[in-house]
């Protein structure tokens, strides 16, 4: 519970904040709360310091299990669909590159960590944590760390025009990307036991991903943006609410998975888009506006289609 409203209240404090300094630039005040740069200072904090925490304290401990394989699968599975939908919508409806790419970051990725754990302990139980981390950490975190990058790359660079970058200098950027980076130093360092202290600091600065990524996305939430993008918000959260969980569990159905296994995938792949997925594209400039608004509505809506696929499937 206390996670959930954290979520909420950090997203509500965003909001608020952006609504005084607003108020105060528009008096000329020399009061100054938070700067509407802010965003841009808390994404980069997000990036460089709180994801990386997160994952070197996880990856380190995480046992990986050939049963856990459709876990660490489904990211990637609806990240690759979301892809194909969405350029196949694209090229009917001739959309620009900064939508697209804002759309398939959104939804083709699940906050399967911030909402996705409190959630399971709330409905299937404690005991069934360690499948929710695998399938964000092996899972969503990795698909974010290599193919989201790319496609965030990519994308940024068509919309804005720029030169088309060389492989080797996106290959670089994947690699040089510090989630992925400190993913692959964690995998090099399982061997080695981390000392009690450095635990403690790991959790401290991890734990600042979900309230600052909820206040920065609050921080830049505009209803005057609703309008405009209200068309492609239905697009991107049908997919990621409704068909991608209905998609995961028609095609689980047809392998013998052990039942926690199967429950656990559908789950996780019904959850809200990714907060962290959301901050990189808009860290790309990949439509901010409607990146938003998949964050600010897609996070409360989930809680209340999630109840739905547990008492469903469950």
């Amino acid at each position: 519970m206390s996670n959930i409203v954290l979520v909420i209240l950090s997203f509500l404090l965003g909001f608020f904040f952006r609504k005084f300094s607003e108020f105060y630039v528009s008096r000329n005040s020399d009061v100054m709360i938070f700067p509407l740069e802010t965003p841009k200072v808390l994404n980069a904090f997000i990036i460089y310091v709180s994801l990386p925490s997160l994952i070197v304290l996880h990856i380190h401990n995480l046992e990986l299990k050939k049963e856990m394989f459709a876990l660490m699968a489904m990211p990637w599975i609806l990240f690759l669909l979301s892809f194909l939908l969405i350029n196949f919508l694209g090229k009917i409806f001739s959309w620009d590159n900064s939508l697209k790419g804002s759309l398939i970051l959104t939804s083709g990725l699940g906050n399967t960590s911030f909402v996705g754990i409190p959630m399971i302990k709330a409905y299937y139980g404690e005991e069934y944590v360690s499948l929710g981390l695998v399938s964000d950490q092996a899972g969503t975190f990795l698909v974010l760390s290599t193919l989201g990058i790319i496609v965030a790359n990519q994308y940024s660079v068509e919309s804005s025009n720029q030169k088309q970058i060389s492989f080797f200098r996106l290959l670089k950027q994947v690699l040089y990307f510090p989630p992925f980076l400190f993913f692959s130093l964690t995998l090099l360092l399982k061997a080695f036991p981390y000392p009690d202290w450095f635990v403690e600091v790991l959790k401290v600065l991890g734990n600042t991903l979900s309230p600052l990524a909820l206040f920065s996305v609050g921080f830049q939430l505009k209803f005057s943006d609703f309008k405009k993008d209200k068309i492609y918000l239905f697009i991107g959260l049908f997919y990621k609410l409704i068909l991608a969980p209905i998609f995961i569990a028609f095609l689980y159905s047809f392998f013998f998975l052990p039942k926690e296994v199967y429950y656990i995938s559908i789950f996780e792949a019904a959850m809200a888009p990714m907060i962290t997925g959301g901050i990189v594209a808009i860290s790309y400039q990949l439509r901010p506006s409607l990146v938003v608004l998949m964050l600010a509505i897609g996070i409360p809506l989930s809680f209340v289609t999630l109840p739905f696929f547990w008492y469903f499937f469950h």
